[in-house]
């Protein structure tokens, strides 16, 4: 499993298609399939953990056990910078989100931040 993290728009899908060789059919945004075929990328992590908070699920659980039995690609926004949310559930969101990558990081092989289309690796 790959982490790819960087602000929005700052080109980390085009980058995931260019270095690993997707295609957008080998994308899904803001969910989790099922049962994948081949490597994957997941974009809008972060979107997939606010809709499932919403939800009333557990996306730190379904996030780790996916990985686990997946060959994927994920890519998240950096959520936790800047402004304090006033609305607690944004602040809630934004902590989970951190904590989550946290261990997603720790399990992952690589470690990538996208700003400006060029990746810098992490671990």
């Amino acid at each position: 499993m790959i982490l790819i993290i960087g602000g929005a728009f700052q080109g980390k899908a085009s980058y995931v298609k260019e270095k690993y060789g997707l295609k957008e059919a080998d994308f899904y945004d803001a969910e989790i399939p099922l049962n994948p075929a081949g490597r994957i990328a997941i974009n809008h992590l972060h979107e997939y953990i606010k809709k499932r908070m919403k939800e009333g699920g557990n996306p730190e659980e379904e996030i780790l056990d996916f990985i686990n039995k997946s060959d994927c690609i994920l890519i998240c926004d950096e959520i936790g910078n800047g402004i304090v949310p006033l609305d607690p559930f944004e602040r809630e969101w934004r902590e989970k989100t951190g904590r989550i990558l946290i261990q997603v990081a720790a399990k992952a092989e690589s470690v990538e931040r996208v700003i400006c289309g060029i990746a810098q690796k992490i671990k």
